[in-house]
């Protein structure tokens, strides 16, 4: 934060743009109970797993709800996406009361019922931490776009899912292109996203001083990020309920974990070498909010439409316009075929390109009134029965006056 205030006031144009250009929200720490603790102890007398909790006990990490495997248990059932969405999922309701807990299982079995689900029974109950519901409402206040939570104790970039996907779970999987990054993992579900998440991951990992120098190994056990410093989070360490996995299911926002150093809570001599390391990616992972498309949905008479649909073409997880009617949609290069669908409106449909320079491509929507909510209020007035259609010159029947009579 002083380094962009300091370099915004100097003149820097880089940072200049990016303050700019951009609403940037800082979090200094998520866990100030479990900082206070790793601050007592210091770096000498600390450990990995110091501070890690809240004073409460709760790893807020892991600490959302798993809608993941809610998600994966509707797809078994095929209630996807008729009855069961795969974005913006809900929070569910049992969730959010005053003395709720938390269950989290692997996505085995049952009860994928919108709002109320337990995953696999018997399901350990777990409190929700007062940090993770100020977290879940700033989520739904504020429309983010890009996140990342910052950790130390390792040096790579995590990226969802985070919750690995049974193998008799996981449907028969769209032959691609082996990759030599990544081991042939049948646990590991992909998310839509996932070329955009290991770009995003890559962007940070690249531009660290030495993120990408893994040839020591890990910090504490064999590099599991092959040589490339980025890993998603189920191969690595795989669970449940995670703060990246709960704002990519809910929200339009894509969140991944950076992990700054090995060392957890480093020694204040050594925190202006880990800022130089570290300085350049913020940098440049901050500017991947403007790579993509963004747009205004309106209607034709120009006012905004909250909550209208973005769709884009191959990619099977769509994101919502605000309540201004404005979306961003962060994605690689390409061309893309692009949607904008709303209740009551007609869809509009055009064709999207993304460069590789930094700034999102301009795609907005004009949707025109759609006649479909009249019909179905006229066919529910009938008993969502077939109109029969009236032929000029034939008495009516007492039965159809009265229905005319009801729809007038």
């Amino acid at each position: 934060m002083q380094f962009l205030c300091k370099e915004y006031q100097d003149g820097n144009p880089r940072v200049r743009s990016l303050v700019s250009e951009t609403r940037i929200h800082l979090v200094p720490s998520l866990n100030p109970d479990g900082y206070e603790l790793a601050r007592e102890a210091g770096s000498e007398l600390g450990n990995w797993a110091l501070g890690h909790w809240t004073e409460e006990g709760y790893d807020l990490f892991e600490n959302f709800p798993d809608l993941a495997s809610a998600l994966w248990a509707a797809e078994e059932r095929r209630l996807v996406p008729h009855k069961f969405p795969n974005y913006h999922i809900p929070i569910p309701e049992h969730y959010l009361a005053e003395d709720a807990t938390v269950s989290h299982g692997t996505g085995h079995g049952s009860g994928a019922v919108m709002g109320r689900w337990c995953l696999m029974p018997p399901c350990p109950p777990r409190q929700v931490a007062v940090e993770t519901r100020a977290v879940m409402a700033w989520m739904d206040k504020n429309p983010f776009v890009l996140g990342a939570n910052l950790q130390g104790g390792e040096k790579l970039v995590s990226y969802p899912f985070d919750t690995a996907r049974p193998v008799s779970e996981t449907p028969a999987a769209v032959p691609r292109p082996p990759d030599d990054y990544e081991d042939d993992n049948p646990e590991l579900q992909e998310t839509p996203d996932h070329a955009i998440f290991r770009w995003l991951a890559i962007s940070y990992a690249s531009a660290h001083l030495t993120m990408t120098e893994t040839f020591r190994g890990g910090c504490h056990t064999q590099d599991m990020t092959n040589a490339m410093g980025i890993v998603q989070g189920a191969k690595w360490h795989p669970r449940a309920g995670s703060m990246n996995d709960f704002s990519y299911l809910h929200t339009n926002c894509l969140e991944l974990s950076i992990y700054l150093g090995c060392d957890k809570f480093p020694h204040e001599s050594e925190l202006q070498q880990e800022w130089e390391n570290n300085k350049e990616s913020l940098l440049t992972f901050m500017e991947q909010v403007h790579r993509g498309i963004k747009g205004l949905v309106t209607d034709q008479q120009g006012e905004p439409i909250a909550n209208a649909t973005i769709v884009v073409g191959g990619i099977n997880h769509n994101i919502k316009t605000a309540s201004g009617g404005d979306y961003w949609r962060i994605l690689n290069p390409g061309e893309y075929r692009v949607s904008a669908r709303a209740e009551g409106y007609n869809p509009s449909v055009k064709t999207c390109n993304v460069f590789y320079d930094i700034g999102a491509t301009q795609c907005n929507f004009v949707l025109s009134r759609s006649n479909w909510k009249r019909i179905r209020e006229i066919m529910a007035m009938n008993g969502n029965r077939p109109i029969r259609r009236i032929v000029p010159g034939r008495p009516m029947t007492p039965r159809e006056r009265m229905r005319l009579r009801m729809r007038l």
